[in-house]
């Protein structure tokens, strides 16, 4: 049994290491919908864990951590869709994290 939270976020973030002609301009910082999907194993079905408050602490986090002033949306230089989703896997133990890029393409951790 699992609990699911989706997470949408604006943010900007760039491939540093991009040697494809054909997506160079993704070595430019550039903006995307984050559309997060986060799965977390549960015991029992009275709530392990209060979905909204665990929704709210992922966002705190979020923000806390990635949030441009300048920009008015999260900056996560230059990480990838792979690295996003293994920084949430691994600091709130998740069994499955999904991250795309305006609900297109992206990847899953799990």
């Amino acid at each position: 049994m699992r609990i699911v939270i989706k997470i949408i976020k604006e943010g900007v973030h760039y491939w540093k290491d991009c040697n494809i002609d054909e997506v160079s301009y993704l070595k430019n910082l550039h903006r995307h919908l984050f559309y997060i999907r986060l799965e977390k194993e549960v015991n029992h079905n009275d709530r392990d864990i209060e979905i909204i408050q665990f929704k709210h602490s992922i966002e705190k986090y979020l923000t806390d951590k990635y949030f441009d002033v300048n920009l008015n949306l999260l900056n996560f230089q230059g990480m990838s869709c792979e690295s996003i989703a293994n920084e949430l896997q691994n600091n709130f133990d998740l069994n499955l994290v999904e991250v795309l890029e305006d609900n297109e393409n992206g990847a899953i951790i799990c």
